[in-house]
């Protein structure tokens, strides 16, 4: 039997249709063109990708605070800016913004907004690793996989007259998918092609492109003891594929950065990691997300949920549960994903840092950066 597809918003979401069955089913050929159109209806421009991004970024702010320390975040952002300014997209309004929990994490919204842990900086031993961190969720934002993942899926339902993100509705419902895709993370394409550009980019800039690989099996060491995957680049592909891939990778394009700089990260960044079991954690559903300072005795894990963990349902107390229910100790060996889970500090307020194409010329030439 032939197969024939109709628009090309029906291959984004996997329309394919035999024509013996479309001609017999005139009702499904409708839904069909309906559910085309309504895809080819939902374009996400650059404006709205910043404005989305905004959303998103604030959703993550609020589950896990905000560090307070502008000396921090001048430093990320400088880091960040010296590689994003060399991306596909070097003139996204890129913001820098350092989490306050002990989870180690990165989150990369649309339109340029980068989110990094305290713990990922903790875990982290000088600058070509966070580098390497940042150009990942950096490489993410230029090639739009939190939009393309949006555009292409099914989870937003749009009708005709909900044409665009002006819409208030459909701008919400997109947030929270938005919210639920970064906080999940990628699929295995597109994390492999955030590995495989994120260290061309950084060996552009003049880092070891190394860095990375070096983080991640310092990540894998940290979390053997876990019965579940854990937090930052956990689950897609696996730790020990990832790093043969990207050594591969750096022999074969001889690759030749050499800054790692770690004295000068010792200089900024003085947080060390916190042990696995150590860090407390937050339930999903459980209110007081942002962090409170109140302890609550352990609870027996919950049994597993089907739907996908996200940060629009992490956001939503249920109804038997007013009061924090922080957890502390065992989360890991418990199946629980402790680094997505890990309490957050009560503060979202982002730190304002001014830094300058100057500023980002100047920290290049100290740390002999190209």
């Amino acid at each position: 039997m032939k197969w024939k597809r109709i628009t090309a918003a029906a291959v984004a979401a996997s329309t394919w249709f035999p024509v013996a069955a479309v001609a017999a089913d005139p009702p499904q050929l409708g839904r069909i063109m309906k559910r085309a159109e309504q895809l080819d209806s939902l374009h996400i421009s650059e404006p709205e990708e910043l404005r989305l991004g905004e959303a998103v970024s604030e959703k993550v702010r609020v589950r896990y605070g905000v560090v307070q320390d502008a000396a921090v975040h001048r430093y990320v952002s400088l880091v960040g800016l010296a590689l994003a300014r060399a991306s596909s997209r070097p003139n996204l309004p890129w913001t820098f913004i350092v989490l306050d929990t002990d989870g180690v994490n990165a989150f990369a919204a649309p339109g340029g907004y980068i989110h990094v842990t305290r713990g990922a900086l903790g875990l982290v031993a000088n600058e070509a690793e966070l580098a390497g961190v940042l150009a990942h969720e950096i490489i993410h934002v230029a090639n739009k996989h939190a939009v393309d993942a949006i555009q292409k899926g099914k989870a937003i339902e749009i009708t005709a007259s909900e044409s665009n993100l002006q819409n208030k509705a459909v701008f919400s419902r997109v947030v929270d998918q938005a919210a639920d895709i970064v906080m999940a993370g990628f699929g295995r394409a597109e994390e492999i092609e955030s590995d495989t550009h994120g260290v061309r980019l950084v060996n552009k800039v003049g880092y070891a492109p190394g860095g990375l690989a070096a983080f991640l099996a310092r990540l894998s060491a940290r979390n053997k003891g876990a019965t579940a995957k854990q937090g930052l680049f956990a689950s897609h592909p696996e730790m020990k594929e990832r790093l043969d891939r990207l050594g591969r990778q750096i022999a074969s394009e001889k690759m030749d950065g050499i800054a790692t700089l770690e004295d000068r990260y010792r200089q900024v960044i003085s947080y060390r990691p916190v042990a696995q079991s150590e860090i407390a954690v937050v339930p999903e559903g459980s209110a007081g997300l942002a962090g409170s300072g109140a302890k609550a005795e352990e609870k027996k894990p919950e049994e597993p949920k089907k739907k996908g963990f996200g940060l629009a349902n992490l956001l939503k107390p249920t109804g038997t549960e007013k009061k924090s229910a922080e957890v502390t100790g065992s989360g890991a060996s418990r199946g629980v994903d402790t680094e997505r889970n890990a309490r957050g500090g009560p503060v979202p307020t982002r730190v304002a840092v001014n830094v300058t194409p100057a500023d980002v010329a100047a920290f290049k030439r100290e740390g002999k950066l190209r």
